[in-house]
């Protein structure tokens, strides 16, 4: 066989040789902008042809600071295609960590958009690696603005050569983006991938028993761009011939189902947050989602209340699991084909565990006692390895902690059944530990927010000065007193063990939650820390 590199460009060549007619719609403040993969691919040549023009070099780091919008697109594949690395920023950072990750990376260059800039002003002082900044917008001037030496995206590109020519000669091992993971303590881990890496999966995403993403769909990534690559859609889509219908700048609920309904969105994804706002939406105006042949869910635990209301309405909910360091996608929910005809209620249990390993990957569950049994019941940590698994942090001491024998210890706790079918438990960091017996905080929310009152519900362990921790609960109604705290503690003792019942339920306006939008348990342990004693 030929010993033939599996790097970024074919992805793009692809695309532009065979789909120059598909469609890319992007939302922009001046509206939906609308042009082919043909005017793609051309923009993208481009943008690489500028970024050499500032001096971008192979290895080099270029940073993105922007929304889910055609300009970031073309930076996904403009920046590693010529060799240089793509480092997405998460822009819900704070400043402190914004700071520190772009020094970190030593990016040169930054992309960053319009609606964005004055955020990153604010740091601009302590960026000592970054040699310009390249101002993404609609506008042809450039905006106001004190970073320095700035320059405009559109301008730019109006000058560059759009015949720049990839390189042949590309190592399929080296670093083609990378990304920061939130650390529960200390400053966010860079992870990097690999043109090998993320060529092979988007390939997985392509399998009809995982995503099965194909040139048929249209593609809309709610889940940011800055983060895990988007789950990795652009590039599939890409490659594919897609199209890919880009949200922009802080869409809310009802913009998403507006451009759902207005671009036949076959496929969305999001974390469950997201997807609990647009099902309370749906609930307000109806749509027609007939194209949707799924939602794809990730980023934590879906509650199976939430799935079971999309599968009501008609809607396929796709149950998935990854993280950052899984570039993401290692597990994807979907019924074997004599799982089919059980009852729904039995259909429904499944849909709502992760999921099984998809092809490519390696995985064991790991308890005390070694590699737990195929029973559904005994816990244990999940260890990943494969061609699209991080090997190491970069550049960072803490690699030891979660990098050990060629296995990525997740830091997740699962059960897994006999079919191979593996159910999240908690992060090791959130079981709750009360006299000295596990609780698992993940079926506990996802049990409060099966009750039609609960929009959002929350569990977390708080010190108790006799069981050492007890579970309480962190709820959001979907109407102001609607329900009495007692009736959400009885309505989980029919489903639980009596001393895995929260000892009291905390009523919130809102949760908070991580950059992402996962609950931000560690801000809750914080507040209420001295709730029982």
């Amino acid at each position: 066989m030929m010993d033939f590199p599996l790097t970024l460009r074919t992805l793009f060549e692809r695309a532009e040789k065979l789909f120059p007619k598909k469609e890319i719609v992007s939302r922009t403040l001046s509206g939906l902008f609308r042009y082919t993969y043909a005017d793609y691919t051309r923009r993208t040549r481009r943008l690489s042809s500028a970024l050499e023009t500032l001096g971008i070099e192979r290895g080099d780091r270029v940073a993105t600071f922007a929304w889910n919008d055609h300009r970031h697109l073309e930076a996904y594949f403009g920046i590693p295609c010529m060799g240089a690395v793509l480092h997405t920023v998460n822009i819900r950072l704070s400043p402190e960590h914004i700071a520190y990750i772009v020094n970190h990376a030593q990016d040169r260059v930054m992309l960053v958009d319009e609606t964005l800039i004055p955020v990153l002003e604010k740091v601009a002082d302590q960026l000592t690696t970054v040699e310009a900044y390249i101002i993404m917008t609609d506008k042809p001037e450039l905006p106001p603005t004190t970073l320095s030496p700035a320059y405009s995206y559109e301008k730019l590109l109006q000058d560059a050569d759009e015949t720049y020519a990839y390189p042949q000669d590309l190592d399929e091992n080296a670093v083609a983006g990378m990304c920061y993971t939130s650390a529960t303590t200390g400053n966010p881990k860079g992870v990097t991938y690999s043109h090998r890496g993320i060529f092979l999966h988007s390939m997985n995403l392509g399998l009809a028993d995982t995503t099965a993403i194909s040139e048929s769909d249209s593609l809309l990534p709610v889940v940011p761009m800055f983060h895990v690559n988007a789950w990795g859609m652009p590039f599939a889509g890409v490659w594919f011939g897609s199209k890919q219908v880009l949200p922009g700048p802080a869409p809310t609920p009802h913009i998403l189902l507006e451009l759902m309904e207005g671009e036949k969105v076959t496929l969305a994804a999001g974390v469950p947050t997201v997807w609990l706002g647009v099902l309370k939406a749906l609930e307000e105006k109806s749509y027609d989602l007939s194209s949707l042949r799924a939602t794809l869910c990730g980023g934590s635990a879906a509650p199976r209340g939430l799935i079971a209301a999309y599968e009501s309405k008609g809607i396929p909910f796709l149950h998935a699991y990854g993280m950052t360091e899984t570039a993401p996608i290692a597990l994807v929910s979907r019924l074997k084909s004599y799982q089919q005809d059980l009852p729904e209620e039995e259909r429904l249990d499944i849909r709502a565990k992760q999921g099984m390993l998809v092809p490519g990957l390696e995985m064991r569950i790991v308890g005390q006692n070694g590699d737990v049994p195929w029973d559904g019941q005994e816990m244990g940590e999940i260890l990943l390895r494969g061609p699209w698994i991080a090997s190491e942090y970069f550049e960072d001491d803490r690699t030891a902690d979660s990098f050990r024998d060629g296995w990525l210890h997740t830091g997740d706790v699962a059960v897994i059944d006999e079919e191979g079918v593996v159910k999240l438990v908690d992060r090791t960091k959130d079981l709750v530990k009360s006299g000295g017996e596990w609780i698992s905080s993940v079926d506990l929310e996802n049990a409060l927010m099966a009750h039609p009152a609960v929009f959002e519900a929350c569990v977390t362990g708080i010190p108790h000065a006799k069981w050492d921790e007890r579970p309480l609960a962190f709820v959001v109604l979907k109407q102001k007193d609607s329900v009495a705290k007692q009736d959400l503690l009885d309505h989980l003792r029919g489903q639980f063990a009596k001393w895995w019942i929260p000892d009291d339920v905390v009523l919130l306006d809102e949760i908070p939650k991580t950059s992402v939008g996962k609950f931000l348990k560690r801000a809750l342990r914080e507040q209420y820390r001295d709730f029982y004693l």
